[in-house]
């Protein structure tokens, strides 16, 4: 079975409809994970996606905020859905392809602006989904899995425009990616991306805030595609459709693909 995987942040499925649309014609991956929906399940805009050839979906979602889903040409069964550090957020979906490959994506907290959880709630509830992840894999160790999502986390110096002046940035501090590095380990998971690609840098998101994004160019890798080492080397083919970032009414990210042979 050989199948292509993409993982996309969209900043809102119902405002984003149309490039979502664009996305699955002109890229036409098997399996579609998109993370911050912000869409109540009801609400998703499902009959466009059909109509290209994706009739399956499980999703985890809530109004205005967060939201996951997995969209699929392939028949896939739902999974059970953890709250990550007991937030109450839709930031988890996981389904079970029929080939027996497990699927998780995850939203993990951004951690607002200061890296500091004594001072900024939203840092500490990072660092406590990252902990329960790895708790939750420790405990139950993975296998034939991927794992995707805007982990929030750029971890290598070339996952960043500039190792040094973000240090203090939340997304590439060193505690944070000790805890991703700690998730990581916990399940034997690998980073298919960097396996594919291990030199020079990557990124997947870039600010609104750059007058112009593409010249400036100061993005990170924040969206991850991880397999267990089990199916990881059936992993390649990856790639970051960087052209997307720059699509009428984009998100901040861009679409992170890899192919599966299993």
């Amino acid at each position: 079975m050989s199948f292509t995987l993409c993982t996309w942040n969209i900043n809102s499925v119902r405002l984003r409809e149309p490039i979502v649309l664009k996305l699955l014609k002109e890229q036409a991956p098997d399996v579609l994970c998109l993370q911050e929906c912000k869409s109540p399940v009801d609400k998703i805009p499902t009959e466009g996606f059909a109509a290209l050839g994706y009739p399956h979906m499980v999703a985890s979602g809530q109004k205005g905020y967060n939201g996951v889903l997995i969209l699929s040409k392939l028949p896939m069964r739902a999974l059970p859905q953890h709250d990550f550090a007991n937030l109450g957020h839709a930031r988890h979906v996981a389904v079970q392809l029929e080939s027996d490959v497990i699927i998780h994506n995850h939203y993990v907290p951004a951690g607002g602006d200061m890296a500091d959880r004594d001072v900024n709630e939203k840092f500490g509830q990072k660092l406590d989904y990252l902990t329960d992840m790895r708790d939750e894999f420790q405990a139950n160790q993975p296998k034939r899995s991927i794992l995707v999502g805007d982990l929030n986390i750029a971890p290598r110096e070339d996952d960043v425009w500039d190792h040094k002046k973000l240090l203090k940035v939340v997304s590439h501090t060193p505690i944070e990616v000790a805890h991703l590095a700690e998730v990581m380990d916990s399940g034997g998971w690998n980073d298919v991306t960097r396996n594919d690609i291990p030199n020079g840098p990557l990124f997947s998101w870039w600010s609104y805030r750059a007058r112009d994004w593409d010249v400036a160019d100061k993005g990170r890798r924040l969206d991850h595609i991880w397999a267990t080492g089990d199916i990881a080397g059936s992993g390649h083919s990856s790639r970051i459709l960087r052209d997307a970032r720059g699509w009428d009414k984009p998100s901040d990210h861009a679409p992170v693909f890899a192919t599966f042979d299993l």
